[in-house]
């Protein structure tokens, strides 16, 4: 099997609080990948300019979770590895349900400024700030680690501390502390890890983050085996001058990259 690393463009947004908008980025994403003002290798010398893309998925009806499964399970079982474009975090919970089931050791390697381990948030179990919360509680990994992490609270730290996370937030990366993983590893990539100054086309500014150096290392230097990724929260509406759009491609190609390695 090729295990190729394979674009996924979930356009939805509707478990969003505060800001809509992230169901625009992936195309965005895709124009900046193709943009002349780059090009398609990464730093480590291989071409991601030819990823195999497997376009957009509809996410209309009345159980979106159950689409995005299966648009994941479909690349799954092709032997291919999703590289997701989202789309709101809440994509992440349906992608690991396919995950899990061919992958019985898995661990999470979460980058972002929120925690994402609400039991509920506004209401809604399946909101973008409790992906983790369902992900842990069903079982879907057998570690989860968290870097960049600096908007916790009381609750958040309970459920950190209930489900085992390891949470590296922004001053114990800022002491010099660095995640180790290894095995089969899913990286999910919020964009509002990055601090804004790199990163503003995201919903939530949370000042104070990584740089883009900071996680492309992260990506350049991961342990264990990339079987799969998100990337996700890029908000078009929040980037007229398109440099998230270029932030992102560039970290696309660097997943790419490492998938490519193996």
């Amino acid at each position: 099997m090729s295990a190729r690393p394979t674009l996924l463009g979930i356009p939805y947004d509707a478990s969003s609080s505060y800001l809509r908008g992230s169901a625009q980025a992936p195309n965005l994403i895709r124009r900046a990948l193709a943009s002349p003002s780059s090009n398609g290798w990464s730093e480590s010398l291989r071409d991601a300019s030819s990823i195999h893309d497997a376009g957009d998925i509809g996410v209309s009806g009345d159980n979106p979770r159950a689409l995005i499964s299966a648009a994941a399970e479909e690349i799954l079982r092709a032997g291919d590895r999703p590289l997701t474009l989202g789309g709101d975090h809440s994509i992440t919970y349906p992608l690991l349900v396919a995950f899990r089931a061919h992958h019985p050791r898995l661990t999470i390697l979460h980058i972002d400024a929120h925690a994402d381990l609400y039991d509920e948030f506004e209401g809604d179990r399946f909101s973008h700030a409790c992906p983790f919360a369902r992900v842990m509680e069903n079982h879907l990994a057998d570690r989860l680690v968290q870097v960049g992490i600096r908007t916790l609270t009381p609750h958040l730290t309970a459920q950190a501390e209930r489900f085992g996370v390891e949470v590296i937030d922004m001053r114990a990366f800022a002491s010099g502390q660095r995640p180790e993983v290894d095995g089969p590893v899913y990286l999910s990539l919020d964009l509002d890890a990055l601090d804004p100054a790199f990163a503003p086309g995201v919903s939530h500014w949370e000042p104070g983050g990584l740089t883009t150096r900071d996680v492309i290392t992260i990506i350049q230097s991961l342990g264990g085996r990339l079987i799969g990724a998100d990337v996700v929260e890029y908000n078009p509406l929040r980037d007229p001058s398109g440099v998230t759009a270029m932030v992102a491609a560039k970290l696309v190609k660097e997943i790419a990259s490492r998938m490519l390695e193996e």
